[in-house]
């Protein structure tokens, strides 16, 4: 029946009356895109605004003679069109010190939700990730209420975020639409990003676009990289905290010719303190050092349509934790001591090559290419875990119309190629995935009040065979500033439950899997259908710009690998769903423009998520039912020179979360069945002395909320009771920071 209903509404769409259209692309004086400029016919209320790319789309009658092209820091121009076609236009910077202005408007949209796609898109621009303490992407996210952030165990002070209630193994996790955070990646993957790298992240509710692939689920977060060609010559953030965790990044950028530009990315970290907050003998955070360099060259043609990027990029992470007392040199694998090492070697190449054809600038042809190697050396005191991943991946996308621009399509081939070398203590899951697979997406958009975008893909793997994944999402406008969104779609993986679980290697559990007799360690694949429902209303209050959301997703799954806590204190257990899983996440927003530079935005957020476990139905573990958000950021006007203060203050308060079951432990070493509810705060002030120097302070969790027992058995680490994976809250507790940005423009 969910076949049937795609297809009937992918043909329905091929039969939409067409409409003329007049559509194009707005650059700045350096043959660059600009994104939100303002496009809008004369004497008419029907307008639009530029996407990432410059792109942009109107209806167009015969009455419509005038065009205006607008964007605050560049003269207004009025061009006069007399047929629907294509066009490009370049604006160019008006006089004065209106450069300033352009710096306002994007500071205050720095977080907006996207009005042009169908899917339910939440732009973070650069501005976003520079409001709190975000040295990496793991750590980015604390001042969106779309994502979920929590620690991962209470040893390595990792990050893992959810949306929609599900870890990042169920998000699609992508640099510029090229898969990155994946297999042996997924514990660790989002703190080899550099946040300061990051030009922007697209965070997609629901299952994403079936030209990314088929492993999307719960949603996609894209992040794309600063540009070699519009990048500042040299940049340069340093970094220090309270706990000892000092950070550099430096950004070096050169124009080498006029199509021709690259950058050098500088990286590290380091962590030299040994704290222990909460005086259970075991350091609250890992000794770490970390080095992370990329090269990325850029080569943009516009004459001819050519457009290529490369990337190179090594690191090497290192950390250690563990006891206070732990030394690797002589306490390795012994009992004098409990300790862990988790060291990385990480090589990336990626490219992409485009061609848009010149007398087509609709029609485009693109080769997206990468190779990673991903080497992973770790032990949990006894508990040993290596993985090396050796990845190809390439996907050939071609799009076009079909009659004219109000009904595109992209279709293409894609291939995957997963070489895993992965040892746990002395049993060997070595293994190969590969697949090939072809996709067709279409969408239509009267540029209105209606869009659809429909795609499928079938794909061919060694070990989930072949198998069909449908996609859709559906966006109407009935009435002025109000955007409903629909979407539904189905994902399929092979859940790498060592790799997505390395939490549970810090316990003394025994990890056992129920083989089914499939050909992911011995399980079936995961299987997931999402639905989706979005509403968003626009309003003024008080003469001021307001905004309410509301979300609805649900996942049901098939043949999840369900990861069993209930069993036993002393055990997980891995095997397929025999019964009933499922998700459902509804979010509640109120976004409100006190003044023009004083903003607040507030998040509930109700999750229902249950599985059938052995024991029975329970809700799933470490996840609140009720969280809510709040976020204060103000600035002031920019004042001469380029001086402005900025403050933002968020809250979380989470819910009691369920526990895994500790019931049979002696009662020491007893957590109960759920935790308590818990607030957090973070705050941050950033003083800009000019439009080239600034410096920061904050604070995270400034309340000093800590858990209490975040280690179980701490007392005796190589005992049958420890377990460091039952973590709901933070372990360090106050944590305040401070850094400084240069630049050179």
């Amino acid at each position: 029946m969910r076949y049937i209903l795609f297809f009937i509404i992918m043909i329905s769409a091929y039969t939409t009356k067409a409409q003329d259209k007049l559509s194009g692309k707005v650059l700045d004086e350096n043959k660059q895109p600009l994104p939100g400029a303002s496009v809008y016919w004369l004497n008419t209320t029907i307008g639009t605004s530029t996407q990432e790319d410059g792109n942009f789309e109107l209806p167009y009658e015969p009455d419509y003679k005038k065009l205006i092209i607008s964007f605050i820091g560049y003269t207004t121009d009025t061009i006069a069109v007399d047929s629907p076609k294509f066009i490009t236009h370049s604006l160019k910077v008006s006089g004065g010190d209106k450069l300033d202005n352009v710096v306002i408007d994007k500071t205050r949209r720095s977080l907006k939700r996207s009005n042009a796609e169908a899917a339910n898109v939440v732009n973070m621009g650069s501005a976003e990730l520079l409001k709190a303490a975000c040295c990496n992407i793991a750590e980015s996210f604390e001042t969106n209420p779309s994502i979920d952030v929590n620690f991962s165990d209470a040893l390595t002070g990792n990050r893992q975020i959810k949306m929609l209630g599900l870890t990042s193994p169920y998000l699609l996790i992508s640099e510029e639409n090229i898969p990155a955070v994946r297999g042996a990646s997924q514990a660790y993957g989002l703190s080899f990003i550099p946040g300061t790298w990051v030009e922007s992240i697209q965070i997609t509710k629901g299952a994403g676009p079936v030209i990314n692939g088929y492993e999307s689920i719960s949603g996609q977060i894209n992040y794309e990289l600063l540009k070699p060609a519009t990048d500042i010559p040299f940049f340069l953030n340093a970094y220090g905290s309270q706990g000892g965790r000092f950070e550099l990044n430096t950004h070096f950028n050169k124009k080498v010719s006029d199509k021709w530009s690259t950058s050098l990315f500088v990286h590290g970290n380091t962590r030299v303190s040994k704290n222990d907050m909460n005086d259970d003998g075991f350091l609250d955070n890992p000794l770490a050092k970390q080095i992370n360099v990329m090269n990325r060259w850029q080569y943009n043609n516009p004459e001819t349509g050519w457009v290529s990027f490369i990337n190179l990029r090594y690191m090497r992470d290192e950390k250690q934790t563990g006891e206070i007392d732990f030394d690797p040199d002589t306490d390795k694998f012994t009992t004098n001591h409990w300790g862990s090492e988790i060291n990385t070697d990480k090589l990336d190449i990626s490219t992409k090559l485009g061609y848009v054809f010149p007398d087509m600038p609709y029609q485009s042809i693109g080769l997206q290419t990468a190779f990673n190697w991903h080497n992973q050396d770790s032990y949990f005191g006894f508990n040993q875990y290596d993985i090396d991943q050796k990845s190809f991946y390439s996907n050939l996308i071609f799009s076009s119309i079909i009659s004219n621009t109000l009904n595109k399509f992209s279709t293409g081939l894609n291939f995957t190629y997963d070489n895993y070398g992965e040892f746990v203590n002395t049993i060997d899951y070595s293994r190969i995935d590969n697949s090939v697979g072809a996709f067709f997406e279409y969408t239509y958009d009267n540029t209105r009040n209606f869009s659809l975008v429909a795609g499928g893909r079938i794909d061919a793997h060694n070990r989930l065979g072949v198998f069909l994944t449908p996609r859709m999402h559906l966006k109407y406008n009935p009435w002025e500033k109000a955007t409903v969104r629909a979407s539904f779609g189905r994902g399929k993986r092979a859940a790498n439950i060592f790799a997505e679980n390395q939490a549970l290697f810090g316990s003394s559990r025994v990890m056992s899997i129920l083989n089914s007799g499939g050909k992911v360690y011995g399980l079936d694949p995961e299987i997931a259908w999402n639905y989706g429902a979005s509403f968003v209303q626009g309003f003024s209050l008080f003469n001021r710009n307001a905004e309410f959301v509301v979300d609805f997703y649900r996942t049901d799954f098939q043949n999840q690998a369900v990861v069993d806590l209930f069993a036993s204190p002393q055990q997980v257990l891995f095997y397929n769903l025999d019964g009933k899983s499922y998700a459902n996440s509804l979010q509640v927003e109120l976004n409100y423009e006190i003044t023009r530079h004083f903003n607040v935005r507030t998040a509930y957020k109700y999750y229902d998520i249950k599985t059938d476990y052995l024991s029975g139905t329970q809700d799933k573990p470490l996840q609140a039912k009720h969280r809510f958000f709040a976020n204060l950021a103000y600035e002031t006007h920019i004042g001469e020179g380029g001086k402005q203060w900025k403050f933002d203050f968020t809250y979380n308060w989470m819910g009691k979360q369920r526990l895994p079951y500790t019931g049979s432990n002696p009662a020491e070493y007893q957590m109960g069945d759920y935790s308590p509810s818990f607030s957090l705060m973070n705050a941050q002030v950033t003083r800009t002395f000019s439009s080239v120097f600034e410096v920061y302070v904050g604070g995270e969790n400034i309340g000093n909320y800590r858990q209490n027992k975040a280690i179980i058995g701490a007392d005796n680490p190589f005992g049958q009771y420890f377990d460091t994976s039952i973590v709901y809250a933070p372990v360090f507790g106050q944590m305040y920071y401070a850094g400084l940005r240069f630049k050179i423009k």
